[in-house]
């Protein structure tokens, strides 16, 4: 039975499971190290067990490394009014942070 959990991270709130990556909006780290750990955890679950927070599960901790920070995929923005010859088109990258979750901790 795999442990999950969601967290909240930046104003959005990500599924995760141990011994997964996942993409996450770019982190701002304070120091040089390459672990972080996640406080703000709002529900964890592993077969029928499920504990939920209000607002967050108490003692529940994730532990994840960073393994880079790189650029998503170009999107474009385009502003367009019919009849008046007014086209402007503008590309965009957010920039992204890959963590791997290494343990959940409730």
């Amino acid at each position: 039975m795999a442990i999950w959990a969601v967290i909240k991270l930046g104003g959005k709130q990500y599924k995760i499971s141990e011994g997964e990556t996942v993409n996450v909006d770019k982190l701002r780290l304070n120091s040089q190290s390459d672990t972080i750990v996640f406080s703000e955890v709002l529900l964890v679950g592993s077969g029928k067990d499920l504990k939920i927070g209000k607002p967050y599960v108490d003692k529940a901790k994730v532990k994840s490394k960073v393994l880079e920070t790189f650029k998503d995929k170009k999107i474009r923005v385009v502003k367009f009014k019919s009849k008046s010859r007014y086209l402007r088109t503008r590309g965009h990258r957010q920039q992204k942070t890959k963590i791997f979750i290494d343990k959940i901790e409730s």
